[in-house]
């Protein structure tokens, strides 16, 4: 059966969850809602079949064709629509980040465990599904990089003054939650904690370096200690003319990646290349060990030339949500690793703010959730 989805938020994002859903055989729009009416009817006559276009959440949810909500409004208003939704006993699907603080979400994860069994909530971490992502986090997780001991994120974008004066919610601490890292960085916080574990403890610094009229940050340098021991420097900037990569570093003790937006630019691992050496009497443990695995771990992917980057990866994660509503099982971003990345992020704010270390479960604390 088709899943009939209602995105609310007919902006930027909203039209690129509408355009993956109408594209994908298995899900539509049944509903658009948008408070501006006339960016719905815009984006309902890109579609087809033409989804019901309304202004309210409540009129959305009373019809019988939705099955899930995708949320796509300002990050300060997640909440309010999901609780609405799940109370309504939809699927919810929420843009990262899943709200702008631990508290202002906690209402999600309230209603997520009062909703009936089987109900899938999940929030936009569209990389977990990148080739590149899944080929690290395997490799981590079977220990061919032995002991991870530090990773160096770096998100070095530009968005010009115009950027932040196109929305009076941009740049706000109300509902942007905060600025390079909170909107540009929190998937790297995502794939960083997927990747190195529980983080305990963060120390950090921001600044508003070159923008105007903005409350939040634009640039911030972070230390985050995990409970494994690794360490990890998280770096994030809008302020980076005219924009370069997104690039992450994992490094153990028996090997290490390279991930620069979005493609595994390095992989090596030690107990691969003894192994590729051992079948080769031509070459020896140290020319193995000394080879570039990168091109040789990846797995085989015909390209999209018909989408960007940004439609293919929320393709990816909208397949595992019909995967999961369909089977019962969990989706591969749970409500949980959404609200430990969103933890993090405020732990990095609140030690900036008070020029101490700040610990992450104390961050958590607000929604009782254990950190695990």
């Amino acid at each position: 059966m088709t899943l009939r989805f209602a995105v609310v938020g007919c902006g930027v994002i909203g039209k690129l969850h509408a355009e993956v859903l109408a594209a994908d055989p298995d899900t539509t729009v049944s509903v658009l809602v948008d408070v501006d009416a006339a960016a719905a009817e815009a984006l309902a006559q890109r579609l087809d079949p033409a989804p019901f276009v309304t202004t309210s959440v409540d009129e959305a949810l009373a019809r019988d064709d939705v099955d899930a909500v995708a949320i796509c409004v300002p990050s300060g208003a997640h909440a309010q629509v999901a609780v609405a939704a799940l109370g309504a006993g939809r699927h919810v699907v929420v843009e990262k980040p899943v709200d702008v603080t631990v508290e202002a979400a906690a209402p999600i994860a309230a209603a997520a465990a009062a909703a009936p069994e089987g109900t899938v909530v999940t929030v936009i971490s569209q990389h977990r599904f990148d080739p590149a992502s899944v080929v690290v986090r395997e490799a981590i997780a079977a220990g061919r990089l032995g002991r991870i001991t530090s990773a160096v994120a770096t998100v070095s974008w530009w968005r010009s003054q115009g950027y932040y004066d196109s929305g009076a919610w941009r740049g706000t601490w109300e509902l942007d939650g905060g600025g390079a890292l909170m909107n540009q960085g929190v998937h790297t916080v995502d794939l960083l904690l997927w990747f190195l574990g529980t983080p305990v403890e963060v120390m950090a610094l921001t600044g508003l370096l070159a923008h105007e009229r903005v409350e939040v940050e634009d640039t911030v340098a972070a230390v985050v200690r995990f409970e494994s021991g690794a360490l990890a420097t998280l770096h994030a900037t809008t302020a980076a003319y005219p924009g370069l990569s997104v690039r992450l570093q994992v490094l153990g003790d028996a090997g290490s990646a390279v991930i620069d937006d979005d493609r595994l630019g390095y992989f090596h691992s030690k107990e691969l290349a003894s192994a590729e050496a051992a079948g080769d009497a031509g070459v020896s443990a140290d020319q193995g060990d000394r080879a570039d695995q990168t091109a040789r771990v990846l797995p085989a992917e015909e390209p999209d030339p018909a989408h960007g980057p940004m439609f293919t990866g929320h393709a990816r994660q909208y397949r595992d949500v019909v995967e999961a509503i369909r089977t019962g099982r969990r989706p591969g971003v749970t409500l949980d690793d959404a609200l430990l990345a969103l933890a993090t992020v405020r732990a990095v704010y609140e030690s900036a703010r008070t020029g101490v270390p700040v610990r992450v479960a104390d961050v958590l604390a607000a929604v009782r959730m254990p950190i695990a």
